[in-house]
């Protein structure tokens, strides 16, 4: 094998995301060479864009999400290898998902704030869900009284829903276009509308598979409005967060 070679590179890739079975970053791929043999990073993107474009036709695909490089089996087959599997998968209430899109919007944010702007209490379940499966975590705590818990989104939530960074999360105007239009308020027994209809029979009966990578945007389709304010990365949060618990005159306090 020419590892020089970005074809023959390409196969080899493929072999170690194949068994690796999680997404692999390219600092990780290069471990797995001997010093001497070690192809370059610029090498190694090619054989990637090699991979990429071998996939084309066929029934999964190469991509690039948060922790680094995954082959994945193309959505649009997930109705039938979800069968593969007889348990149930686990569904996500409303309110999971409305807490989950404040922290992935609005983070680092406390639950006080979460509830402030849901206006009603979050079940404790509800948070402990969210650290199990380690879509978020606690990054600091917030300099008021009682120094409540600021959580945000970590890598493994970008993971999971196909996303390189918090820039491709759904932008919040896109979100409120996707809302059906309300029925007039004084309409009684008013027809539902089909698209609607339609969604709410999807919410009930679709079956997400154990491996399957669910779009964000399919998950906040139903979730009202919020506003704007995106982080992109993950790094600054800490430093941010010992800023704010310093209490040095002449900061300023941020409000999420």
């Amino acid at each position: 094998m020419n590892l020089s070679d970005p074809k023959d590179l390409a196969s080899l890739l493929e072999a170690f995301l194949l068994a690796a079975g999680k997404p692999m970053s390219l600092d990780r791929m290069a471990e797995l060479f001997e010093e001497a043999e070690r192809p370059s990073p610029a090498l190694l993107r090619k054989a990637l864009e090699v991979l990429d474009k071998s996939c084309k036709g066929r029934a999964f695909e190469l991509k690039e999400v948060a922790s680094g490089y995954r082959l994945q089996v193309r959505g649009r087959f997930s109705p039938w290898v979800g069968r593969l599997w007889e348990e149930r998968p686990q569904r996500y209430s409303r309110a999971l998902l409305e807490t989950l899109a404040l922290i992935a919007y609005r983070q680092p944010i406390t639950r006080g704030e979460i509830e402030d702007i849901r206006g009603v209490a979050v079940n404790s379940q509800i948070v402990k869900t969210l650290l199990e499966r380690e879509w978020v975590r606690v990054v600091g705590h917030r300099d008021v009284p009682g120094r409540p818990a600021m959580f945000a989104t970590t890598r493994q939530f970008l993971d999971h829903f196909n996303l390189k960074n918090l820039d491709e999360l759904p932008p919040l105007a896109v979100l409120r276009e996707m809302e059906p239009e309300p029925l007039p308020v004084d309409v009684e027994e008013a027809p539902v509308p089909t698209a609607l209809q339609a969604r709410a029979d999807l919410a009930l009966e679709a079956e997400d598979a154990p491996g399957e990578r669910t779009s964000f945007r399919s998950l906040l389709a139903e979730l009202d409005s919020m506003e704007t304010g995106l982080k992109t990365d993950f790094d600054d949060l800490r430093d941010e967060t010992q800023a704010q618990g310093s209490g040095l005159p002449g900061e300023d306090r941020r409000d999420y």
